[in-house]
């Protein structure tokens, strides 16, 4: 047994089933990553996949028995060079950070900055992506630490730690009828075209809630990822825009105008997480602090070692 093979097997379950799809992964051929199954199989003396003829069509019940020893095996095995790592470069090396756009653009920054001070010697790789994306970017290794508001606590494979709670704003042009309302109301809000969020981004699920409660059908006529594209359209005249407070800087976003809008819409959580069982050297463990205070490294490996399920909060 050799770690190519477990590599194999992981590698063919992410990619489908698809042998030329993994052996572009592994850079290696399809007839390589055939027999490396094959060998491993034999010594196990079990069938780790269904096939019809040469191809594979998924997993085979000691398969899927099987396929999170294999995970914890890699999972260990890149553990054990990052242990040896962290000791032999000291500080230096690379951090790769999954966040949603809103974090990227708008919550991470201020963070990044001041380690980049603190830790010169380490070169820091930002993905962005969905808040789904985000954590499959942990679960499949090639990120460190993810960030978003969403999707991160649905996974008992990752540890997801709250930072900070943020509301939402309305955005409208100087001198819209909704900047003379004495308070601003879901009902008022109603009754103007809406550009926002789209759907499991950035809090808009309690913006949907909200309306609902009330009985309310927005009519939301755009919706988008990035707060930046929602501010145009608002300030085009396509509608009201509904975005992350964090995301309305007065002197950037001089020709709108923003509506507190924290009585309107539930707070929500932007959490940090990690992927349970790694291990995080010294440099990730100070960013994660750089970005959230409250996380210090006690409470971080205080949840790396807490069951599944368990929860955390601030």
């Amino acid at each position: 047994m050799n770690f190519q093979q477990l590599r194999s097997v992981r590698e063919t379950v992410r990619q489908g089933f698809n042998l030329t799809s993994v052996a572009e992964a592994l850079h290696t051929s399809q007839p390589g990553v055939s027999r490396q199954i094959r060998e491993l199989e034999e010594e196990l003396g079990i069938e780790l996949f269904v096939r019809a003829g040469k191809r594979l069509t998924g997993l085979t019940a000691p398969g899927a028995m099987v396929l999170p020893i294999v995970e914890r095996m890699l999972l260990e095995a890149d553990n054990l060079r990052r242990a040896g790592d962290d000791f032999a470069r000291a500080g230096r090396g690379t951090l790769t950070i999954a966040a949603t756009h809103s974090q990227a653009r708008y919550a991470l920054p201020t963070a990044v900055r001041d380690f980049r001070i603190t830790h010169p010697e380490v070169t820091l790789h930002m993905h962005q992506g969905s808040p789904q994306q985000v954590a499959q970017m942990l679960l499949d290794g090639s990120a460190d630490i993810g960030v978003a508001t969403e999707a991160l606590t649905h996974y008992d494979e990752l540890v997801a730690l709250p930072c900070y709670r943020w509301t939402h704003a309305v955005v409208v042009p100087p001198g819209h009828p909704l900047t003379q309302e004495a308070s601003l109301t879901l009902q008022a809000l109603a009754k103007y075209p809406l550009v926002t969020y789209e759907a499991g981004y950035t809090g808009r699920g309690h913006i949907d809630d909200a309306f609902a409660r009330h009985g309310l059908a927005p009519q939301i006529v755009l919706t988008a990822m990035d707060a930046d594209v929602i501010k145009t359209y608002v300030e085009l005249g396509l509608g009201v825009g509904i975005v992350a407070a964090i995301a309305y800087d007065e002197e950037r976003d001089h020709h709108l105008t923003a509506l507190d809008a924290r009585h309107l819409f539930a707070a929500n959580m932007t959490r940090l997480a990690v992927r349970r069982g790694s291990f995080l050297r010294d440099y990730t463990y100070a960013f994660i602090e750089t970005f959230a205070a409250p996380l210090a490294r006690s409470v971080v490996e205080q949840a790396l070692q807490a069951t599944a399920g368990s929860s955390f909060d601030i």
